[in-house]
């Protein structure tokens, strides 16, 4: 039956329906094919229980502290400092590329937001500067990755959720290797100006006088990640209570940028509730085909199929490390999240893994697919900015990055540690 799941859900992928209305059809025609009771009526309740999931409230604030982050001026005055203080590493802007992302990502938790705002500021350096416009390209669509992963990630968020899973320990076991990630994109960049100067574009001069000068554009950013998820490990607020602490703290930057505006704020509350009625969609009509692969005993048949094969657990988990690769190129990384978690996640814990642990793995399993062909949202959002050009250019610029990121998995897999460390260290 998991097959025949996997080929209705494939194949509704591949006749381009939208994500919500594949996983709810996929339901309904497992529960009527397998089931003689009428598992159909069982939504209604569904829906309402999952709507009314406190946890879940925190995914509104969270996106709205975004769309006011897009419309703030924040990107800019950022964008313009990392390139003053980085500008003395092979690759200049390249560096202030990922470290912007990196920077936003720790504030919006969302990376289609970070790759469209540091995409936006950054584009027009290309030919100003004379970079190699596939490897600029592809740091934009990989820096914007980071924004599932680092500190306050969504997705996270629905993890924990789905696994009873603690989010403040997703929160700081996700921190260090979401800052490791950056750290090995920034070495890509490095050894490939060093080997081909030509694709570093020209430096941009700066002084140390212009540096300190610009470090009021990059306070403001760390500021709100301390008030956020700082709030969050020091155990003051709940992860709702800290969105909210940042959304008041955002709007008080707006307000100091003179961005914030009747106007400005419109814009920010229909982004909001179109982004929250996507992902609250995908969420509830996910619950219900879990729900009926659950009643029809897919996951605990698949727990024993997985048992049968004899793999070590290591080897359990370069199976399921291979086979998000692949569903990656096919499928959206939200509908991955919430579609597989349930199903997968009980092999990897009848293993003896951690659940936060896996909980960061997962997420870097689904960066990757924001930036793996044909269906990599990420190099679509860089090419839409980019308006011109074919999107071969930011696929290619992105495999660098892509290598990076199997280089963090293989780390994770051979040191549970480099996620483990911090939540051991905070409790």
């Amino acid at each position: 039956m998991f097959a025949q799941t996997f080929a209705i859900l494939l194949g509704l992928v591949a006749i381009s329906m939208p994500i919500a209305a594949v996983l709810l059809i996929t339901g309904l025609v497992m529960g009527w094919l397998h089931s003689p009771m009428p598992l159909h009526v069982a939504g209604s309740e569904i829906f309402w229980k999952v709507a009314n999931e406190f946890t879940l409230t925190t995914i509104p604030l969270f996106v709205m502290l975004g769309e006011l982050l897009l419309r703030a001026g924040v990107a800019e005055r950022m964008y313009a400092a990392t390139a003053l203080w980085l500008n003395r590493l092979p690759g200049g802007l390249l560096h202030a590329n990922i470290a912007a992302s990196t920077l936003f990502s720790a504030t919006s938790g969302s990376s289609v937001a970070t790759a469209a705002t540091i995409g936006t500021v950054a584009l027009p350096e290309i030919e100003r500067r004379g970079y190699n416009e596939r490897l600029f390209l592809g740091s934009l669509a990989a820096g914007g990755t980071l924004g599932i992963l680092i500190p306050p990630s969504i997705h996270l968020i629905l993890y924990g959720m789905m696994t009873q899973s603690s989010i403040p320990q997703l929160y700081s076991a996700a921190l260090v290797p979401g800052l490791l990630l950056a750290l090995i994109f920034g070495g890509i960049v490095i050894l490939t100006c060093l080997l081909r100067p030509s694709m570093g574009g020209q430096r941009i001069a700066a002084t140390w006088s212009q540096r300190l000068r610009s470090l009021p554009s990059i306070l403001p950013i760390i500021g709100l990640f301390l008030v956020v998820v700082g709030s969050i490990y020091a155990g003051i607020a709940t992860p709702t209570e800290a969105a909210s602490l940042g959304l008041v703290f955002t709007l008080i930057l707006a307000a100091c940028y003179r961005r914030l505006s009747i106007q400005m704020l419109k814009e920010a509350f229909t982004g909001t509730m179109r982004t929250t009625a996507m992902i609250m969609l995908i969420v509830m009509v996910s619950y219900f085909l879990n729900f009926i692969l659950s009643f029809l005993g897919i996951p605990q048949a698949l727990t024993r199929l997985v048992g049968e094969l004899g793999l070590s657990p290591t080897g359990t988990i370069l199976i399921i490390v291979v086979f998000f690769v692949a569903l990656g190129c096919f499928m959206e990384s939200l509908s991955m999240l919430v579609t597989m978690t349930p199903l997968v996640a009980p092999i990897v814990f009848s293993l003896g893994y951690d659940p936060v642990w896996f909980g960061v793995l997962l997420i870097v399993l689904l960066e990757v697919a924001l930036i793996t062909p044909p269906v990599g949202i990420n190099l679509y959002v860089v090419q839409a900015i980019r308006s011109r050009g074919g999107i071969g250019d930011v696929m290619i610029g992105a495999l660098p990055f892509v290598v990076a990121m199997f280089g963090l998995i293989g780390l994770l897999v051979a040191f549970p540690e480099i996620a483990l460390w911090l939540p051991s260290l905070l409790e």
